[in-house]
This record gives structure tokens, C-alpha cells and sequence, in this order.
């Protein structure tokens, strides 16, 4: 049967992409949704969209009857599950092609077959594939015998895992108890599963996977590979094909590995076999981690280096046609590189954040690919993955996908939750990512700055742009003496101020019109003057002269912040009111939420002596734990919440006395 009614079992940029291809091949494209997500741009960019109602996953897109009574209502003929979700749900699978749909993916049976890690282990090792010692943990398993049977360090996880969930690096077996108790806890609220197994643990290995592809006719072959070494909290942040580090005949017996894997399982449709590989070059050795039976996040850097689409193929599967082309015919061209853009904070230990995308333009130049969930008032929550974009660059050299994409990072214009854009930059600009040094414990072992942090002349510079785009935006808004310039005055007079801040830094800017319709400009106390003019301006572009030199940019302002867009990058700067409110001094010695969440656990109560590092209480925040610990020795002083509790973002959570206060 020929696809033509397609439905998207998902939402943000991944929904957005399967839309786009489908268009392209003249299918007519279904969205679901839940409340919060009713004004996302996913669902304008289908041709049609149908409510779910709920607002969390669980109500939503993990409501497997919601949806495929969604799918009957709209007509559609095919489902396309997208990555995460159910997109692994053998049942749903099933569900779907008992309805009398196409489901766009492997077989069920596939999907099951690597569903279990263990049972995906065990697989693969009779398929002569190379697989880590592991141990999974049962009532009847002593933890010390095991420990000790895989040897320190090693990994818990989850059998029905992914993405980091239910995973923790033990050192040592007084750790592991917790750890277990953990990850169990973690991988039942992520997955519904809390089986957890022990696996060795490779300190500094890559991370390299085999993108594969299967007809329903017997073809399976492989688009070679994709390194994805540099991940926190074992989740990936960059991406890219093909590794810097695999040699012909490595890649080649990758490549075979991989399609021997998946021919074990009857494999048809996109997939990826995820590799650990310990070595460079023809004598490094790889390790079977898991098959990802769907599309990958990281799947755009395969379509740029093969010139295939990925997505295309998969439907093209699921109509029943050949594949029609052979391993021989696909090549590598050049050199692809993805960044994942999320609402996180790099300087805050890669917390996720939640907040409003106040600005969101991609850069003009250079030219890169953008699969973006977002547009300029989107609102970040703590329901779902807080990844807001891809942004994938290619280029015939890795150094020179590297720098564009970094360039087009930097230019793009993004703004209001806190993202770890800057980080993304510094790291693609570094050393050591440059020179291929990129294993798994990249983001320890470099130090890569989580925030830019601006020169003293781009602040002053960024804050003279301010004060004349504020100056016109006045000006423009005055009702009386609409006719005089801005900044006239009629006799000598003081000059203006402005004072901003960004961080812990204060520029102080006073500034006088002259004659001519430029401006004189001191900064703070000093004494040398500066000349600024705005020569040409629109709502929040700015052109202007300054001291000689030409610059141009963007300003714009949300409430009292400003969002200034210059070429070293974005800044953000808070106007201080003439006229400041009573300031509210922090509750001394108070530890508050990271970011919003639900308690958990309460470690401690009042009267309770703590360390400094001692467990307090433990949240959960996206489906992962979040340990908030003492930073100091003292006494408890107060527990402000309760087990179940939902808390904001920087709410009081304990407070905690000195010794002697």
C-alpha cells in the first residue's frame, strides 16, 4: 500500500523534519499534540493537527490508544513514531499494523529483540559480535561477588535504557548500593523497567555507531559511521561523520560487524548499531553497545556526508520498494558536524533549564542546516527534552566544518532561557577537538568555558549601542516636541545616564548630543570622551559609527534586558531603573532548586548535623536525578519542603546554619 495520510507520533524538530521529507514526496501530513504544545511550530507546519489533550508524555505521546485513535480519526495510512516515545515500542508497533497502518520502522520483533540490553548482549554474542562482561542484578545477586566479577570501575544501567537514564560510573563497591538503588528508581521512571545490569567499564573509550538500512527484500547494507564521543550525563552533544580516527579497513569491519548484527534480527528499516571503541587505527578493538531500533538524533550528519535522506528511505522501506542501489555505491563525501542546542546551563553542570525563547534567528551565513524545534516565544518546560535545535554543518575538511559550524553558532541569534550555545562554540574552537582528541571523557578532561565571557570594549561597545537605540526608540515614542532630535537640550546641561549590568560588572554610560547629531560618550569616571552616531537603524538593527570605526549589529530590548547581537557574539544586559525597588537579602546559609522539579527524597531533618558534600535531598528533573548536597559543615536550620513536592526553579529547599551561629 502507498503511503499518502502520514501521521507523526512526536512533536519539536523531529516532527518538524519527518514533515518536511514527507512533504517533499507529496504526503499528507498528520500532527498530534498535547495542551502545552498546541501552538508549537510543529503543528502549524503539518496539514493537519489533532489534540491529545494532557500535558505530560505520559498523557500525550506515551498514550499509545490516544494516538492511534488520532491516526483513525485524521484517515491517515502510516505512522512515523520519530525518536524516543514509542518510537521503540514493540506493542505499539504491533498496534499500529493491526489497525490496518503502515508502521514506518523495523519489525516488532526486532524492536523487542533489542528492547532488553541483556537480551540484545546475548544476541549479539551469538552473532560473534565482541560484547563487554555484564552482570545483571537480581534479589539473588550478591552485589559484592558481582561487583568485584565485572572489577572497578563499572557501569549500572538500564536494560530498557537510553540516553543516560538509569546509567551511574561506580568506583569503588561501598558506592555501588546506591548507585543501584539509583539507577533502578531512574530507569522505572524513565522506562517503566527498573531492571539495571553491571557492565565494564571503559575509562576513555569513543563512542562510534554504524548507521544501517534494510529493505524488505533482502538488501541491508551500511552508510557508515557517526562518532558521538562528547556527551554529559552520557547524553551526546556533538556529533559527526566520519569518525577522525577510523581507518579503511577499521571502517570496514565496523561496517560488517554492524550489518551482521542487525541481519540477525531480521532488521528492516533505518537503524544504528552503537559501537565502544578502545584504540585508534587498524589495531583498536570495538564492543557491542546496543542497536537503536529507529531514526537517530544525529541521523542529518550521515544524509550530508552520503547525500541520502534518511527519512526518504524509511518510507520508501515501508511502501515495500527496493533499496536500489548497493554498499559499493555509497561514498563518503567531505565532512558533517551537529551540535544539539539545549535549554541547559554548561556553568551550572549541564542543568537543564526551562524559561521563553525570547529571539530566535538563524544565522544568515554561513550556510548550515537548522532542524529546530523553536521560534521566538517558545516556551521551555520541564515536561520534555529540553533540546531546542541541530545545527549541522559540512565542508570538505572536519577542521573546516568545525570553524562554520562554530561561526554560524556564534551568529545565530538566540535569546531568554539560558542555552549552552557558548559552550558549543569554545568547544568546536578547541585544541583538542581540532587535533581529534575527542574520547568519551572529553568534557573532564578539557576545560571548556560554559559561558563566553566578553572583553571590556565589547561590553562598552554593546552598551553605547544601547543607549542609541534606546535614544531613537524614545524619541520615536515621544508626544510632545516630536520634531526636536533626540537628546536636544537648549542650554548646558549635565549629560544623560544609563547604567547597565551584565553579571557582576556595572558599565556606567553618559552620554551628551552635539550639533552635528552625534554623541559624546564617557564611560563611568573616565575622562576621555568617545564619539557614537547611529547612522541607520529599524526595530532592533542597529548601524553605527563609533570613534571612526563602523559596526553594525542588533539591540533589543525584552522589559529592562537588552539582547545585544555584535560580531564576538550574544550578550545580555539589564537596564538598572533609576528608581530601584528595596533589594531582598539571600536567606543566609539557603540551598534552593537547580531548577524545577519534584522532591524525591529528604536525607536530613531539622537539628541534623551536615558536611560539606553530604546528601540533603534528591530531585527529579526530565526523568533524571539531581543531588542537592551541603556546602558547608553546619546544623540544619529548617526543611522547607516535603517528599512529592513540586518546586520552582531557585526555591528555598533547606537552609543550613554555621556551627556557632
Amino acid at each position: 500500500m502507498t503511503i499518502r495520510r502520514l501521521l507523526v507520533a512526536n512533536r519539536g524538530e523531529i516532527a518538524r523534519r519527518i514533515f518536511r521529507t514527507a512533504q517533499e514526496m507529496g504526503i499528507f501530513t498528520v500532527a498530534v499534540y498535547s495542551e502545552g504544545d498546541s501552538g508549537a511550530p510543529f503543528v502549524s507546519d503539518a496539514d493537519l493537527g489533532v489534540a491529545l489533550g494532557g500535558t505530560t508524555a505520559a498523557e500525550s505521546y506515551l498514550d499509545a490508544g490516544k494516538i492511534l485513535q488520532a491516526a483513525v480519526s485524521a484517515g491517515v495510512d502510516a505512522i512515523h513514531p520519530g525518536y524516543g516515545f514509542l518510537s521503540e515500542n514493540a506493542a505499539f508497533a504491533d498496534a499500529v499494523i493491526a489497525a490496518g497502518m503502515t508502521w514506518i520502522g523495523p519489525p516488532s520483533a526486532a524492536i523487542a529483540a533489542m528492547g532488553d540490553k541483556l537480551a540484545a548482549k546475548r544476541t549479539m554474542a551469538g552473532a560473534a559480535l565482541p560484547t563487554l562482561p555484564s552482570v545483571e542484578i537480581t534479589d539473588s545477586v550478591d552485589l559484592s561477588t558481582a561487583g568485584n566479577e565485572i572489577g572497578f570501575p563499572l557501569l549500572v544501567k538500564a536494560s530498557a535504557g537510553g540516553g543516560g537514564k538509569g546509567m551511574r560510573v561506580v568506583n569503588s563497591e561501598p558506592e555501588l548500593a546506591d548507585a543501584i538503588a539509583g539507577a533502578k528508581r531512574e530507569a522505572l521512571s524513565a522506562f517503566g523497567d527498573d531492571t539495571v545490569f553491571l557492565e565494564h567499564f571503559l575509562a576513555t573509550p569513543r563512542h562510534v555507531e554504524i548507521q544501517v538500512l534494510g529493505d524488505q527484500h533482502g538488501t541491508v547494507l551500511h552508510c557508515f559511521e557517526r562518532e558521538c564521543s562528547i556527551q554529559r550525563r552520557h547524553q551526546k552533544v556533538i556529533e559527526e561523520a566520519p569518525s577522525p580516527v577510523l581507518s579503511e579497513s577499521l571502517r570496514g569491519r565496523m561496517g560488517a560487524a554492524a550489518v551482521a548484527a542487525v541481519e540477525a534480527i531480521g532488521y528492516v528499516s533505518a537503524g544504528t548499531v552503537e559501537f565502544l571503541l578502545d584504540g585508534s587505527g587498524d589495531d583498536a578493538q570495538f564492543f557491542f553497545l546496543e542497536v537503536n531500533t529507529r531514526l537517530q538524533v544525529e541521523h542529518p550528519v550521515t544524509e550530508k556526508i552520503t547525500g541520502l535522506d534518511l527519512v526518504r528511505e524509511q518510507i520508501r522501506i515501508a511502501n515495500g520498494e527496493e533499496l536500489g542501489y548497493n554498499q559499493a555505491d555509497l561514498s563518503i563525501n567531505g565532512h558533517s558536524i551537529e551540535a544539539r542546542l539545549y535549554a541547559e546551563d554548561p556553568a551550572n553542570n549541564f542543568l537543564p533549564a526551562t524559561g521563553r525563547v525570547d529571539i530566535w534567528h538563524p544565522a544568515p551565513g554561513p550556510i548550515v542546516r537548522y532542524d529546530s524545534g523553536i521560534e521566538a516565544g517558545s516556551e521551555v518546560t520541564v515536561e520534555f527534552d529540553p533540546m531546542l535545535a541541530k545545527v549541522i554543518s559540512h565542508a570538505p575538511t572536519r577542521t573546516e566544518a568545525a570553524l562554520k559550524l562554530a561561526l554560524a553558532l556564534e551568529r545565530t541569534r538566540l535569546h531568554g532561557v539560558t542555552t549552552n550555545r557558548d559552550f558549543l562554540v569554545a568547544a568546536l574552537r578547541n585544541d583538542e577537538f581540532l587535533a581529534a582528541n575527542t574520547t568519551t571523557d572529553f568534557i573532564d578532561r578539557v576545560s571548556i568555558p560554559g559561558q563566553r565571557v566578553p572583553t571590556e570594549c565589547e561590553l562598552e561597545d554593546a552598551s553605547i549601542a544601547i543607549v542609541l537605540m534606546a535614544q531613537k526608540s524614545n524619541r520615536s515614542k515621544a508626544i510632545a516636541l516630536r520634531f526636536m532630535p533626540s537628546g536636544f537640550r537648549n542650554s548646558s546641561m549635565p549629560s544623560q545616564q544609563m547604567v547597565l549590568i551584565h553579571g557582576e560588572t556595572e558599565i556606567v554610560v553618559n552620554y551628551r548630543r552635539l550639533r552635528n547629531g552625534s554623541f559624546e560618550i564617557r564611560i563611568g569616571e573616565e575622562t576621555e570622551s568617545r564619539s557614537a552616531k547611529l547612522l541607520s537603524s529599524t526595530s532592533d538593527h542597529f548601524e553605527i559609527q563609533l570613534d571612526g570605526v563602523h559596526a553594525s549589529g542588533y539591540a533589543s530590548k525584552f522589559g529592562s534586558r537588552w539582547y545585544v547581537d555584535i560580531p564576538a557574539g550574544g550578550l545580555s544586559l539589564l537596564e538598572k531603573s533609576r528608581f530601584p525597588g528595596a533589594d531582598i537579602a539571600d536567606i543566609e546559609g539557603g540551598l534552593t532548586a537547580p531548577m524545577p522539579g519534584k522532591i524525591l527524597a529528604i536525607e536530613v531533618a531539622k537539628d541534623d548535623s551536615v558536611t560539606a558534600g553530604q546528601l540533603l535531598v534528591l530531585m527529579e528533573a526530565m526523568k533524571m536525578e539531581h543531588q542537592i548536597v551541603a556546602t558547608f559543615d553546619g546544623t540544619v536550620a529548617d526543611v522547607r519542603v516535603a517528599v512529592g513536592d513540586q518546586v520552582d526553579n531557585g526555591e528555598l529547599l533547606v537552609i543550613i546554619a554555621t556551627e556557632g551561629a
